[in-house]
C-alpha cells in the first residue's frame, strides 16, 4: 500500500488497529484499488459501535470505449469484434444489446463478438461503455463493506468525484452523529467534506 499518500487506522485497541490495517491493505490490494486511493482514514470504535472510512481518490481515468475493449473488422454483412480486454465485457455486451438487440449480437467464443444484419454507426468505436470513475467508487464502497466489522449492517455511504465515505454500525445512529464523525475524519486527513 505504499502508493497511498496517507493511510491511517484509528482504534483505541492497538491489536484492533493493527488487525484492521492488515485487513484494509489486503482487501484494497485484492480489489486493485491501491493505485486509485490517494488518502484513506479508518476510525473504529466498538464501544459505540461504529466503523467510519473516509478518503480521496486520484483520477480514475477516462471512459472505457469500444476501441479500448477490442478491434473491429467488417466481414461482409458482419462486424467482428476481437476482444483484447475482458475487464468490462459484461457491460460491453449489455451496451451492444441495447444498441443492436439480442438477435443481432452473437458471442461464439470468449474473445469474439459478431454483430450481424444491422448498420454500424460511423463513430461506433468511440461509444462509451463504462465510466471508470463510477466503477472505481462503487468498487471502493464494496471494499469498505468487506473491511467493516461483521454485523455492522446499518450503513451510510457517499461518493463524489474525488471523495468517499462509508459509515457502518450495528445500531441506527442519528444523522448528526454520523455527519460529525465523518466530517472530523476528513479534517484529520486535511480535507473538507464535500
Amino acid at each position: 500500500m505504499t502508493l497511498l499518500d496517507a493511510f491511517e487506522v484509528e482504534c483505541f485497541e492497538e491489536t484492533g488497529r493493527d488487525f484492521y490495517k492488515q485487513i484494509t491493505e489486503t482487501v484494497l490490494s485484492d480489489h486493485n484499488l491501491t493505485a486509485v486511493i490517494s488518502k484513506l482514514r479508518i476510525f473504529i470504535d466498538p464501544r459505540i459501535p461504529i466503523f467510519v472510512a473516509v478518503g480521496t481518490i486520484r483520477d480514475a481515468g477516462a471512459a472505457v470505449r469500444i476501441s479500448d475493449i477490442g478491434s473491429i473488422q467488417v466481414q461482409g454483412n458482419d462486424t467482428v469484434i476481437s476482444i483484447r480486454d475482458e475487464t468490462y465485457l459484461a457491460q460491453f455486451l449489455t451496451r451492444l444489446y441495447e444498441i443492436f438487440g439480442h438477435d443481432n449480437v452473437d458471442q461464439p467464443d470468449r474473445f469474439t463478438i459478431i454483430i450481424s444484419d444491422v448498420e454500424i454507426p460511423e463513430d461506433f468505436e468511440k461509444i462509451e461503455i463504462v465510466n471508470r470513475a463510477d466503477t472505481v467508487l462503487r468498487d471502493l464502497i464494496y471494499a469498505m463493506t468487506v473491511i467493516a466489522p461483521e454485523g455492522f449492517k446499518v450503513r451510510r455511504e457517499s461518493y463524489g468525484k474525488r471523495q468517499f465515505f462509508y459509515a457502518a454500525s450495528e445500531n441506527t445512529l442519528p444523522e448528526h452523529v454520523v455527519g460529525d464523525l465523518v466530517s472530523a475524519q476528513f479534517k484529520l486527513i486535511g480535507e473538507e467534506m464535500a
